[in-house]
């Protein structure tokens, strides 16, 4: 995951952030504080996360493309302009229906 050098007071255009890459996800931490992190995806169509769980609540918000995310079992479809709780402790997947850029939000507190 790379890190950023963001420092607060900026106007940042956020999608530009990270590009699309070939058969790849790629990551960039926008912020990391005891109580949660922010963290700006890019994923290749088809790419995605493993099912996995998490000890805390976490928020994606997608801002272009599309991605399916299965939580617990139940398939959702999230597009751009478009939020999903990911609850604490129960298990989740992603999975690019198209090429799609997401925040995700986690919080630890």
């Amino acid at each position: 995951m790379a890190e950023t050098d963001i420092r607060g007071a900026q106007v940042i255009p956020l999608v530009s952030l990270v590009d699309y890459q070939a058969g790849a996800v790629v990551s960039k931490e926008i912020l990391r504080r005891p109580s949660g992190t922010v963290t700006l995806f890019a994923f290749d169509k088809g790419q995605g996360l493993s099912e996995h769980t998490a000890p805390y609540d976490a928020m994606v918000q997608v801002l272009d493309g599309r991605v399916e995310i299965t939580i617990a079992g139940e398939p959702y479809q999230v597009s751009a302009g478009e939020i999903l709780i990911m609850p604490a402790d129960r298990p989740h997947a992603l999975h690019g229906v198209e090429p799609f850029k997401m925040l995700l939000t986690m919080i630890r507190s």
